[in-house]
C-alpha cells in the first residue's frame, strides 16, 4: 500500500466515524491530512458530496496553494484554503471542521468575547494540558463570506502543530499531528461546549425556580 493509498483511507475511516455522529448535515463539513511535505501535498474532501456515502470521489489530492495537482471534475471545498493555512504554519498532519448544533449555539453566545474558555474540565488534556489550574481558550472569529479574507483572519489563531477554532455560527475547524490526535481534539471540543450548554440550561432553570418562590 502507498503513502497514498494509507492516507486515503485513514481520512476516509475518519470521515465514516464522524458521519455516523451526524456531523455532515446537508453536505457540510471538510476534511483533509496530509500526505507529503515537500512538496505539500494533501487529500482534502471534495465540494458537494454526501459524506455520509463512501466513494472513490470523497477527496481530491492538492498543493499547498489548495489547487488540484490531478486533472479532475471534483471540486476541493470551498474552505481548502483553511487548511492550506495550517500545514503552512504548523507542522499537523490532519485538520477537520464540522457543523454542529453545539458548536454553532456557543460561537453565538460568546461571540462577542472572541473566545470561550475552560477550566477543571477533564476533557482539556486533549491538548494535553495537565496542570490543575490550567485554562484552555477556543478563539472565535467573524464568518467572513470572502474566503480569502476568512482565511487571512483564521490563520492569526494558527500557531501550534495543535489546536481548534471556531467560526461564529459556522462550525469549528480542529488540527493535529495525525488524524487521531484531530479527531480527538474534535470531540473533546464538542463535549465541552454540550457540557456548557447543558450547564447554562441548569442555571437558567435553577433561576426560574427560584424566582418563582420568590413571588
Amino acid at each position: 500500500m502507498t503513502i497514498f493509498q494509507e492516507k486515503w483511507n485513514e481520512l476516509a475511516d475518519i470521515k465514516d466515524e464522524l458521519a455516523e455522529r451526524d456531523w455532515f448535515m446537508g453536505t457540510s463539513g471538510n476534511l483533509s491530512i496530509k500526505v507529503t511535505d515537500d512538496p505539500l501535498l494533501f487529500y482534502v474532501t471534495a465540494s458537494g458530496k454526501d459524506k455520509r456515502k463512501r466513494t472513490d470521489e470523497d477527496f481530491l489530492l492538492v498543493n499547498e496553494f489548495g489547487k488540484a495537482v490531478e486533472k479532475t471534475h471534483l471540486r476541493p471545498s470551498a474552505e481548502t484554503l483553511i487548511h492550506c493555512e495550517i500545514y503552512r504554519k504548523t507542522n499537523a498532519g490532519c485538520s477537520l471542521h464540522v457543523h454542529t448544533i453545539a458548536n454553532n449555539v456557543i460561537s453565538e453566545l460568546y461571540g462577542n468575547q472572541g473566545h470561550i474558555s475552560f477550566s477543571g474540565q477533564e476533557l482539556i488534556k486533549a491538548f494535553d494540558m495537565w496542570e490543575e489550574d490550567a485554562v484552555l481558550t477556543i478563539p472565535i472569529i467573524y464568518n467572513y463570506a470572502d474566503l480569502k479574507r476568512l482565511a487571512k483572519e483564521f490563520s492569526q489563531h494558527v500557531s501550534a502543530d495543535k489546536g481548534a477554532v471556531l467560526i461564529r455560527n459556522h462550525g469549528i475547524t480542529t488540527w493535529g499531528k495525525n488524524g487521531f490526535e484531530a479527531k480527538k481534539i474534535l470531540e473533546a471540543c464538542e463535549f465541552l461546549f454540550q457540557y456548557q450548554l447543558a450547564l447554562h440550561q441548569v442555571r437558567s432553570n435553577v433561576s426560574f425556580a427560584s424566582s418563582k418562590l420568590a413571588l
